[in-house]
């Protein structure tokens, strides 16, 4: 397959996986009805795991070398445990379109990592491009009075902060282990450590209407497992890896669109107007920041 071909086939793969991970924002407040965010982190992580551990099996990935299984646990407590119970408490308050706003800032957030844990440089307006990011988040978490605090805000804003500390132990596995390994062993770790939450799950799991359940279990097989897949295949084939990343920019506006059909509801107006600000500042940040080292690509195990 030609180069101009395979680019093609990143931008549909990149688009699905975009409308997937877009739909588990806005489906995740319905699940919330009928269970707990750890509860729902828990359900929604046997099915994605068990999927990838399927998948896995398929493509003979192997298991991890013993003295490597605790820092797979590290990633899996910053990039799925902690995650998804932060995010998911955040989510009960919150619509999918915002919570995809406040997400989209997770690049940002790694690249703050990687300048000071590896000295990558970011340009003095890839820095004021972060401080406009940040009057984004301040927008939507004081819209409605300087003394009215959105928590919900705040907990999404935690869960896109653990999960770029996610992706940095990503981009640190990968030297000895594909990508597609250390994601799935991640995961795994991940939903492990979830199963705390079992005595928990189960009465909510028996007294929760099966829609709800059911859509616990999409979350779990088609945003998590089906869109890592896809995700990993269209990174694998892209000449350049920001033919891929650059689709997360349209996430936010997917989420608008999916929650307008599924709900239809449409955003407040601090969720334009925060969420136009913080997607200006993270097209200057990657138009200005271009010139430094690059933000660490790595893949999503989401939705997010």
């Amino acid at each position: 397959m030609s180069t101009q071909n395979k680019d093609w086939l990143c931008h549909i793969l990149a688009s699905i996986t975009i409308v997937l991970w877009a739909s588990s924002y806005v489906l995740t407040p319905y699940a919330l009805q009928s269970y707990s965010p750890t509860a729902l982190s828990l359900l929604r992580y046997m099915f994605g795991a068990a999927a990838l551990v399927i998948f896995g099996c398929i493509k003979r990935i192997g298991l991890p070398k013993l003295r490597d299984v605790p820092k797979f646990f590290l990633a899996g407590a910053l990039g799925i445990t902690v995650y998804m119970v932060a995010y998911n408490i955040g989510a009960q308050t919150l619509s999918g379109t915002t919570c995809s706003v406040v997400l989209a800032m997770n690049p940002v957030f790694t690249a703050i990592l990687s300048h000071f844990l590896f000295r990558e440089k970011i340009r003095f307006l890839g820095w004021v491009s972060i401080a406009i990011g940040f009057g984004g988040i301040l927008i939507l978490t004081l819209w409605n009075g300087a003394l009215s605090i959105n928590i919900g805000i705040l907990w999404v804003l935690a869960s896109a902060m653990l999960f770029s500390g996610y992706n940095i132990t990503q981009r640190q596995y990968s030297k000895d282990y594909t990508p597609l390994s250390t994601a799935i062993y991640s995961i795994v770790a991940g939903a492990i450590m979830l199963f705390v939450f079992l005595p928990e799950l189960l009465p909510q799991l028996q007294a929760a209407p099966m829609e709800h359940t059911m859509i616990a279990a999409y979350l779990g097989l088609v945003p998590t497992a089906v869109g890592f897949v896809l995700w990993t295949l269209a990174l694998s084939m892209a000449s350049k890896t920001t033919i891929v990343s650059n689709y997360m920019f349209a996430t936010p506006l997917v989420s608008m669109v999916l929650n307008l059909l599924i709900a239809g509801t449409w955003p407040d107006t601090s969720t334009y107007v925060g969420g136009a600000v913080i997607i200006l500042s993270l097209i200057l940040f990657s138009v200005f920041n271009k010139k430094a080292q690059p933000l660490p690509q790595v893949v999503s195990p989401k939705e997010k």
